[in-house]
């Protein structure tokens, strides 16, 4: 499934704009609230004041008129009903319009401090606020309770017009913030875009280095893309190489067969034609066995990875593919022999058919590249979690410093004087790495070469034998 990265962004924005949204939403009502009451809260505190203003004393007893300017302070556009109480010091009753639900609680409270307080009154939400006032410099010293409250139709009224405000707010925000991100994506997609159409623009032949201007975080990934190129032309370099090596050696023995056959079809001599036909029969060989380890060579190259695994004694491998070898007319001339170094179990992991074409391919490489007389031994041991197989023979060894350059395709270290084809070794080298393992080709003392391949030891499994 292909994931779209600016449907990435934009979930992430979206994602955070409504967390931020939610978080403000939050803070919108809670402020919202709180300027409310702060607004009208200061109403019932003027109101409150005007009426203790407005109070007398005749006679030790309290008089008093609510003022107008008291009710006009209270009355708000919301037409909200306005409610009073004036308690005395022993709490007798001196006025009220209503029976306001002050407790005893709250008697003690405004004693204290002035008191704001959301209450109840027959089922509705008031808002009530208490305070206490002296009557010094008058006839009596007894303190007055001044309670005022009103209904809360006007707060909520007025926060939700601040909540709304600040919504249409917040909104607007958020499409400000949508829009500058669509610009803001624009921008940043805009070095990928340059790349897409340079990578669009080229020719398949072109591996050069990409030269596109992008930002500093995007160098990393045109540095693997010029990397990638670089490994390409490499390969392709490699390819066109092999595929001219290869040309040239299936023309060889084709030119070699035309010639053959033309001179014998020339002689009436069935002489000359039996020793031609034998001669093409031994080319036709020859080309056959270079075809099919061309094909075999492509095959390891172009599939890297292993297929089916399968857990193979190695040991038992080998013996079984030397005594093969040892039945074949080309090693009756030379001493074939198995070294197995130590205690089993020798199982790893991996292609049979493969590992059993690198053995075949390590003897017929020594055969041909020995005269007859040559000491082959082939061996495998133990190191411990790796398996050690080589094959080493006292033949006149190789005439080049490094013997690892033989694994390169038709590689023959200047030998002119054997049938070999060269990608013997190179065959073996990509079951190797195809294998994980590691080859080491080095020289033999006094004479010879000696190849090994260093693969892991494959795990025990439960009820399997290794052996």
């Amino acid at each position: 499934m292909m994931r779209s990265l600016k449907r990435s962004l934009a979930l992430w924005w979206l994602a955070i704009m409504l967390m931020l949204g939610g978080l403000m939403l939050i803070e919108a009502w809670s402020s919202a609230h709180r300027s409310a009451d702060q607004a009208l809260d200061g109403q019932l505190e003027a109101a409150s004041l005007t009426i203790a203003e407005a109070m007398q004393w005749s006679d030790g007893m309290p008089l008093i008129e609510i003022p107008a300017s008291a009710l006009e302070v209270l009355a708000t556009r919301w037409q909200e009903r306005v409610f009073y109480e004036l308690i005395g010091a022993d709490g007798q009753l001196i006025t009220r319009n209503v029976e306001l639900p002050v407790t005893a609680r709250l008697k003690r409270e405004v004693s204290k401090a002035p008191v704001y307080v959301d209450a109840t009154y027959h089922g509705e939400t008031i808002r009530l606020h208490g305070r206490e006032v002296s009557s010094a410099g008058w006839d009596t010293q007894e303190p007055v309770q001044v309670w005022v409250a009103h209904t809360c139709i006007g707060r909520d009224e007025l926060a939700r017009t601040l909540i709304e405000r600040t919504l249409t707010r917040i909104l607007a925000t958020m499409l400000m913030a949508g829009v500058i991100l669509i610009f803001a994506m624009r921008a940043w997609m805009m070095p990928l875009r340059r790349l897409r159409s340079a990578l669009r623009e080229r020719e398949l032949e072109d591996t050069r280095p990409l030269l596109v201007d992008v930002p500093e975080e995007m160098h990393e990934l045109t540095d693997t893309l010029n990397h990638l190129l670089g490994r390409q032309r490499q390969h392709r370099d490699s390819l066109l190489r092999f595929i001219a090596d290869a040309s040239h050696q299936l023309k060889t023995p084709l030119a070699g067969l035309r010639s053959i056959s033309e001179l014998s079809l020339k002689s009436p001599d069935p002489r000359d034609w039996q020793q031609a036909l034998t001669t093409i029969q031994d080319e036709t060989d020859r080309t056959s066995r270079l075809a099919t380890q061309l094909l075999n060579l492509t095959r390891l190259r172009h599939q890297v990875d292993l297929a089916d695994t399968d857990r193979i004694a190695l040991d038992r491998l080998l013996k079984t593919t030397v005594l093969e070898w040892a039945e074949r007319q080309d090693a009756r001339d030379h001493d074939i022999g198995v070294e197995i170094v130590g205690s089993g179990p020798f199982v790893v992991c991996g292609e049979e058919w493969a590992l059993h074409e690198l053995i075949n391919n390590l003897i017929d490489n020594a055969l041909r590249y020995t005269p007859a007389g040559t000491v082959i031994t082939l061996g495998l041991r133990r190191l411990n979690q790796q398996l050690e197989l080589f094959i080493e023979d006292n033949g006149p060894g190789v005439g080049v410093p490094d013997p690892a350059s033989l694994i390169r395709p038709f590689e023959r270290a200047g030998r002119q004087d054997t049938c070999g084809s060269g990608l013997g070794l190179a065959i073996v080298a990509s079951i190797a790495e195809r294998h994980h393992g590691q080859l080491q080709l080095s020289h033999c003392q006094p004479s010879g070469l000696r190849v090994s391949l260093l693969l892991a030891v494959a795990e025990s499994g439960h009820g399997e034998e290794d052996q």
